[in-house]
């Protein structure tokens, strides 16, 4: 997976997998979804991250599930 910010035009472009995408679906005016052919999810695109998203900070944390003995 990559996050990618565009401070020239205020936009984050999640990118879930590197496979072309062959439809775009508006979730509302500043948020798409691009899928692959068999409906996956290839990347999801944030315009005006800013107001939108909050973007002004970003973090990622992996959880781990402990194992049980």
């Amino acid at each position: 997976m990559h996050v990618k910010y565009f401070a020239d035009t205020d936009t984050t472009l999640v990118e879930f997998t590197a496979g072309p995408p062959v439809e775009t679906r508006e979730l509302n005016e500043n948020i798409y979804l691009d899928l692959d052919a068999d409906g996956r999810i290839v990347s999801l695109t944030i315009e005006h991250s800013q107001q939108t998203a909050e973007m002004d900070e970003f973090s990622y944390q992996r959880m781990h599930i402990p194992v049980s003995a």
